[in-house]
Order: C-alpha cells, then sequence, then structure tokens
C-alpha cells in the first residue's frame, strides 16, 4: 500500500468517525455545523514519537492560528503510527499541551484527546463510557477557544453533554455500538 493510499484510509475512517459516531449520535453538537461548512482539516501525521509530534504539531497550530476560522475551524491530527499503546498517547498529549502553551496559544487554541482504547480514569478498558473518546486512530483535536465559546453560547446546557453521551453509549451498549458504527456515513 503506498503512502497516498494509506493516507485515505485513515481520513476516510476517520471521517466515518466523525460522521457517525460524533455527529450521528450527536456525542458533540458542535461538530456538525464545521462538518457541513467543510471546516475540518484532517492531518495524517508521520510522526514516529514525541520528537517528530512537537516539529509536526509547531507547524499545525500555527497554521491554525494564522488561518481564518471561516476556511479552517478546527483540525483532526491524526497519529497513525505512532502512540498505539494509551499511555504512550497521553505521554505525547502532555508534550503537545505543554507546546500549545510554549508557543503562546494558550487561551486561544486547546487540544481534545482521541484515542482507539481511550479510557477515563476509574473506568474498565472495556466500559462503554469510553466509547465517547474513541477514535479509529490516535487523533488531537486541535480547537479554536473563541469556536468552543461561541458553541457553548449557543448550546446553554454544554455542562450536560458528557452526561448524555455516557446515557447514550449505555443504551447502545457494546453490540449497539458496533451495529452503528458499520452502517455507512
Amino acid at each position: 500500500m503506498n503512502d497516498s493510499s494509506n493516507r485515505d484510509e485513515v481520513i476516510a475512517a476517520t471521517r466515518h468517525w466523525l460522521t457517525r459516531a460524533v455527529i450521528g449520535l450527536n456525542l458533540c453538537p458542535f461538530a456538525k455545523s464545521v462538518h457541513v461548512k467543510e471546516q475540518i482539516r484532517y492531518v495524517v501525521s508521520e510522526a514516529r514519537g514525541v520528537d517528530d509530534l512537537v516539529v509536526e504539531l509547531t507547524d499545525e497550530l500555527g497554521l491554525l492560528r494564522d488561518t481564518d476560522a471561516e476556511v479552517i475551524d478546527t483540525t483532526l491530527f491524526v497519529t497513525p503510527h505512532a502512540f498505539a499503546d494509551f499511555a504512550d498517547y497521553n505521554d505525547a498529549l502532555f508534550f503537545a499541551e505543554r507546546l500549545v502553551d510554549q508557543l503562546g496559544l494558550a487561551g486561544e487554541l486547546q487540544i481534545a484527546s482521541f484515542h482507539p482504547d481511550y479510557r477515563f480514569e476509574g473506568t474498565g478498558p472495556d466500559d462503554i463510557d469510553n466509547y465517547t473518546n474513541r477514535a479509529p486512530y490516535p487523533t488531537f483535536h486541535l480547537i479554536r477557544e473563541a469556536s468552543i465559546d461561541r458553541a457553548v453560547a449557543a448550546f446553554p446546557d454544554a455542562a450536560d453533554i458528557y452526561e448524555r453521551n455516557i446515557e447514550t453509549l449505555r443504551r447502545l451498549g457494546h453490540d449497539g455500538f458496533a451495529a452503528w458504527m458499520k452502517e455507512k456515513s
């Protein structure tokens, strides 16, 4: 498989997850509008470790900062070649968040985390609750704080999203979620 087809497969899997899980189950009520307006940038990283990640993320954070939100509102930075282990991903996330601070972007940009083996503290590895943050590949979601502020203002019950997501996934269960994700977007 060549790099181009691999990249296309990674983006296709990520788009499918976004449209079926995140938008389709309304796990993030803010995602649909930027998806429909095609304001989501998909980046398939070549990073093989933290050093590579920092270099690539520095460029990507700068690009997002310098690009009008009407063109790119948010970026899904996918790392298919690194951080398969969730503990390694969390270590990388620490450096990624530190990078945001070092670049003077705290308060302007932030990172949300998604991973195939995502696990909230206090949950078991197979708890359905974890599926709110499970993506097909380790993913760093680069988000504009201004976009979050606008979305929260438009969605007054934003604090309830997490609880509603857990209820949705518990109603579906593992089998229901798997069946939902098998359907075409």
